[in-house]
């Protein structure tokens, strides 16, 4: 091939940027998944600026309907619901991404450790992985929370670690392929060491399946803090969460529908945004998908 034919192929190959900025532009699902997830984000940041009031104040219009005073209406304590839904999307998005990177902290190390050394290592650590496959992941976080109690800090541990095999899988099933690749036996040759070859050259190879299982897992992060909440096995009860005010409304849902109507409703619009921004990242990171 002449120099004249390797210069035409990179003209024609795109970049990187240019290859994310083409499949966005034909993904109307991401674009609206963007969008959603920055207003919510935005929501979130800019709560105390945009609650119309603190989201645990109580009055005496107990169960008003929408109104220009409450816009979205208020609950059985007569609290402001946005007020408390932007209070609750700081904690649950926080509670989504913290367990995500916990979770793919810990679970990609396994994967990486199981993958490349194969042997004893390998074996020790995916019988552990099997056994906690063997049971839905919201059964090991209401176990979990049952074992360490309520509140912030024990929530995100028990979905964290009930994630975490789900990253591990994919970290191994990755390794096993690139350990074999000409580039690592290079680095081997040279005298790198294990870690080094696991985390600068097999780990970037590996992060494009990691990454889309990490924004599948924000989505079950959240609806599984929020139906831990949902059972009383959540945060405290002065945290507002999409899934405590959820539970807060059961009661009332004939006589007050907005109770159950918007903090279900926010919940839905985030979890598939989330959703179509991980398909969105599916199809940019496939090498294997041409522009």
């Amino acid at each position: 091939m002449t120099e004249s034919t390797f210069a035409a192929t990179a003209a024609v190959r795109p970049t990187r940027k240019s290859r994310w900025r083409a499949t966005l532009v034909r993904d109307r699902k991401a674009q609206a998944g963007l969008v959603v997830l920055g207003l919510f984000l935005f929501g979130a940041i800019f709560a105390p600026l945009i609650a119309p009031s603190d989201p645990n104040e109580m009055t005496l219009n107990m169960m008003d309907p929408i109104s220009w005073a409450h816009p979205l209406g208020t609950d059985d304590l007569g609290r402001d619901l946005l007020s408390r839904i932007l209070y609750g999307t700081q904690v649950s998005l926080f509670i989504g991404v913290s367990t995500v990177a916990i979770a793919l902290l810990l679970g990609v190390t396994l994967g990486l450790l199981a993958g490349y050394f194969g042997g004893w290592i390998d074996l020790i650590i995916m019988r552990y992985i099997d056994l906690q496959w063997a049971f839905p992941n919201f059964i090991i976080a209401v176990y979990l929370v049952a074992v360490f109690g309520t509140g912030l800090l024990n929530v995100i541990v028990a979905i964290s670690l009930a994630f975490v095999d789900d990253f591990a899988r994919v970290a191994r099933s990755m390794t096993l392929s690139l350990r074999e690749e000409q580039y690592v036996d290079a680095a081997r040759t040279l005298g790198f060491s294990d870690l080094r070859i696991l985390f600068v050259h097999i780990l970037p190879n590996a992060m494009a399946p990691i990454i889309v299982q990490a924004t599948v897992s924000v989505s079950y992060a959240i609806l599984g803090e929020a139906s831990l909440s949902f059972l009383g096995l959540g945060v405290d009860a002065d945290t507002p969460t999409w899934g405590l005010i959820l539970a807060d409304g059961r009661g009332f849902i004939s006589q007050a529908w907005w109770l159950g109507v918007f903090p279900g409703l926010a919940i839905m619009l985030v979890v598939l945004s989330i959703n179509f921004v991980g398909d969105w990242l599916r199809d940019v990171l496939d090498v294997r998908q041409s522009i």
